[in-house]
């Protein structure tokens, strides 16, 4: 599952490594992408749950990028039995409060852009906050003109009537004990670096990954090193550090 400011074109760099020796499924979810946001409740878990049960999928490994990570351990709270492991990249979680001065006053800043119609400056500014220095400028304009759709789409949707209406799913992770691995970047925001801290401690079966590298788009800023892991991963062996 991608981050909030990518949509599945985020996972191009890397599913050539991955479905060589794997079935790799990447959607995008409701207001991202390709995929609309209809004006009703519904739950992300919920629809990758029912997208693996269409696609004949008993169990996956599930990844999840930031946002994405988060859907990943709603995933694994509210239908366990479709995953095998959890592979989390410097995840969202609701469980923590957020106090980082840095991520409030983004927080407050694209809201002022958002209000006034400042889409490019919205995006620039999304960029600047979660792309690493890692990151090539090829990679930047894929996450940009990424960013600047899911704007788009959920913009539209809260002119509806009714709007979307996410469903909140409350996360345990002491409840979560499913083989996970948690990977934190050591330039990503503090927020981000806590919450990996936390997950790593919290959910049972947890190893904890830090990149010296990473910012908070590891998959992005360094593709096949991130690839790297994910195989040692799914093959099912200790996963050493990529420095």
């Amino acid at each position: 599952m991608h981050s909030g400011v990518t949509d599945r074109g985020m996972w191009a760099p890397i599913v050539p490594a991955l479905s060589a020796a794997h079935r790799v499924i990447a959607p995008d979810l409701r207001g991202f992408g390709e995929t609309p946001i209809p004006g009703e409740v519904y739950a992300d878990a919920d629809d990758v749950a029912h997208l693996l049960e269409v696609l004949g999928v008993d169990r996956a490994v599930v990844v999840g990028a930031s946002f994405g990570g988060r859907v990943a351990l709603e995933l694994a709270t509210r239908h366990a039995q479709r995953v095998r492991s959890l592979v989390l990249l410097c995840p969202a979680y609701r469980g923590l409060e957020v106090t980082d001065p840095v991520v409030l006053a983004f927080g407050e800043r694209e809201d002022e852009l958002l209000e006034v119609g400042d889409l490019d400056g919205a995006v620039a500014l999304n960029i600047d906050m979660w792309v690493g220095p890692e990151a090539t400028s090829s990679a930047r304009a894929d996450v940009a003109r990424m960013q600047r759709r899911a704007f788009e789409v959920q913009l539209a949707a809260d002119a509806l009537d009714p709007p979307p209406q996410p469903e909140r799913v409350e996360v345990d992770p002491s409840a979560i004990t499913t083989s996970t691995l948690v990977v934190s970047g050591d330039l990503d925001v503090a927020h981000h670096r806590d919450i990996a801290t936390v997950l790593a401690r919290e959910v049972g079966a947890a190893e904890l990954v830090e990149l010296s590298w990473a910012g908070h788009l590891p998959s992005v800023e360094r593709p096949d090193e991130v690839a790297e892991l994910l195989l040692a991963h799914l093959g099912s062996g200790p996963v050493a550090p990529v420095v």
